[in-house]
């Protein structure tokens, strides 16, 4: 088995994995959401408070499994440093504890291998990863062959959505809640300009997007009677629901043409924003335009988790790639 290690960003995860059929033996998270939602976002020097306290707790209720392990996974690249540190730490310790090797993954190739939890991967495949930090199109071969054909120009989908949130108070994660509150919204209540509309370029930005949703709460809390500062739940719904619809609007133009171009197979979604059932259902209907298999991670493997880097370090392990344990260190800001 393969113990895996989690600590990109806020949330503290381990996994234990089965080489031989992948099948998933353990699995465990513990999220800080509640703790950075008052400061309407991730604080990475309390993210890495919050691991040296949750990290241990976890890895207590795998000792059982440790006279089985074969190899120490980690997450080491891309994410916060202080919050990569603390996972790379535990691992080294373990690794030379239990006199077995080490194994680094890269957080998106992670992402990647959450479609194969408990089964053999199938590649090649085209990937949308849609995160907090990313907005991605990947062409991936193999494990060791993968490729960036599209990202965003400024911010991410999903940190769209987090500012979003923030801007109108509804705490973080933004993804989520402003799904939510989209629900009972009207998604043309608010004409906000699709980003790069006319760009025949497959590229991404939500800067603009952003700037937009935000002059309309100004211009609605200006608006206001002196006596109330706060916005109308209807209003709020509005916002979310013509927000989620021009986001997401934006993200299918862009993959119409990517699919036009390329006619992929095999087409998936994957990262912490791929939750988003708006966006999962605009991608069935392309998917089936085109004739083309999309494959989703469940959404308990959506975002962040030591599962999915278990996943990914079997297919490591048996290509031999291991890391020394005096050279392996952190890569925050790394890609492929």
């Amino acid at each position: 088995m393969i113990l895996s290690i989690e600590s990109s960003c806020d949330d503290s995860s381990i996994a234990i994995t089965k080489i031989d059929d992948y099948k998933l033996i353990y699995h465990k998270k513990i999220s800080q959401d509640l703790e950075h939602s008052v400061y309407g976002g991730v604080v990475p020097e309390l993210a890495a408070r919050l691991h040296t306290e949750a990290l241990p707790k976890i890895l207590e209720e795998c000792k059982e499994y440790f006279p089985h392990l074969k190899a120490i996974a980690v997450t080491n690249e891309p994410g916060l440093s202080v919050t990569l540190l603390e996972g790379v730490m535990m691992a080294k310790a373990l690794s030379l504890t239990l006199n077995i090797p080490l194994i680094a993954v890269n957080h998106l190739k992670g992402h990647i291998y959450s479609l194969f939890i408990n089964q053999k991967a199938v590649m090649p495949l085209s990937v949308l990863l849609v995160s907090g930090g990313h907005t991605q199109i990947i062409e991936a071969t193999s494990l060791n062959n993968m490729k960036v054909v599209a990202k965003t120009q400024d911010d991410s989908f999903g940190e769209s959505f987090d500012k979003v949130a923030k801007m109108l108070g509804l705490g973080y994660p933004g993804g989520p809640v402003v799904a939510k509150m989209a629900v009972d919204g009207d998604e043309k209540a608010y004409d906000f300009p699709i980003p790069l509309k006319n760009s025949p370029n497959i590229e991404f930005s939500y800067s603009g997007l952003k700037n937009a949703v935000r002059l309309a709460i100004e211009s609605e809390q200006q608006n206001l009677q002196p006596s109330t500062f706060n916005l109308q739940p209807e209003f709020i719904q509005n916002i979310c629901a013509s927000f989620e619809y021009t986001a997401v609007a934006h993200l299918m133009q862009k993959l119409k043409k990517y699919f036009k171009l390329t006619r992929p197979k095999i087409f998936a979604i994957v990262g912490g924003a791929s939750a988003n059932i708006r966006l999962r259902g605009e991608l069935e209907k392309l998917c089936h335009e085109y004739d083309c298999k999309l494959l989703l991670s469940p959404l308990e493997f959506c975002s962040d988790n030591a599962a999915m880097i278990g996943r990914c370090a079997i297919e490591q392990y048996n290509l031999g790639d291991f890391s020394d344990i005096n050279s392996l260190d952190i890569s925050p800001r790394s890609s492929f």
